[in-house]
């Protein structure tokens, strides 16, 4: 789907890769509606300025399920329709075993990334399927079919987005709504400072792989939408574990834990 003239609703779009997909949908041509928690509103507000009335700028708390299911009025009512949506927004946990996590952070990451999603297409799927074109990309991620230790139940809530997205994709093959699957590695955004999670690393430790750009990843991320794609790998290490994954699940975590999982 062609994002030029149609309405995009985008999560997470206070900063990082939200905020570059709000601004490159907007220079394609796009009408925005941009949904945003707590943070980053003004700072989004003044750089989306020069598009005037293409973009809008929405409150609201995705886990709360009352906010979310305001907001498909709120939309229309500013911009006449809504024709896609880029469930971006995702927090990550503290970089602690899940021995050491407590339930109440454990329900916050599951809710943000897995409900927070599905209240999303739930709301809004009535009025896509309503749409000639419609269409739904979720964002999940490389830990989301590859196990990173001290995140796993990151890893278990962007599982459940994929395995959503997927079945979604399957219900939805025969209608005007399509589904694609985005699983981003590594991108240099401040979802670690923005979660509350703090990972300690030494001095001079550094990737092993270079980081995707926010530009870079909502270029991949608009891309796929707009030619339709079922599965969206962004960055070249989720390319690499992908392939490793699928020939030796066991060397892929073990690589993975190896490379990611000492602090």
């Amino acid at each position: 789907m062609k994002v030029v003239n149609k309405v995009i609703v985008v999560t997470g779009a206070g900063g990082g890769i939200g905020r570059e997909l709000v601004l490159q949908l907007l220079e394609k041509g796009a009408r925005v509606a941009a949904v945003i928690n707590k943070t980053g509103l003004q700072e989004t507000q003044i750089l989306a300025k020069d598009y005037g009335e293409r973009i809008s700028t929405h409150l609201a708390n995705l886990v709360n399920k009352d906010d979310v299911e305001k907001l498909p009025e709120e939309i229309i009512a500013k911009h006449g329709s809504v024709d896609g949506m880029i469930n971006n927004a995702g927090i990550i946990q503290p970089f602690i075993n899940v021995n050491d996590l407590d339930f109440e952070k454990i329900k916050l990451v599951m809710d943000v990334n897995f409900y927070g999603t599905l209240y999303m297409c739930k709301a809004f799927l009535p009025h896509l399927l309503q749409r000639p074109e419609a269409h739904i990309t979720n964002i999940s991620s490389m830990g989301g079919f590859l196990p990173v230790p001290r995140q796993s139940i990151y890893c278990a809530s962007k599982a459940a987005v994929k395995m959503f997205t997927e079945g979604l994709h399957s219900e939805l093959i025969d209608s005007n709504v399509g589904v694609t699957l985005v699983l981003p590695g590594g991108v240099n955004t401040n979802i670690v400072e923005n979660s509350g999670a703090v990972r300690e690393r030494e001095e001079g430790q550094s990737h092993y792989y270079k980081l995707l750009s926010p530009k870079e990843a909502a270029e991949i991320i608009i891309r796929g939408m707009e030619n339709k794609e079922y599965r969206v790998l962004a960055g070249k290490d989720a390319k690499i574990m992908d392939l490793l994954y699928r020939f030796n699940p066991k060397k892929a975590a073990a690589l993975i834990a190896k490379k990611l999982g000492k602090v």
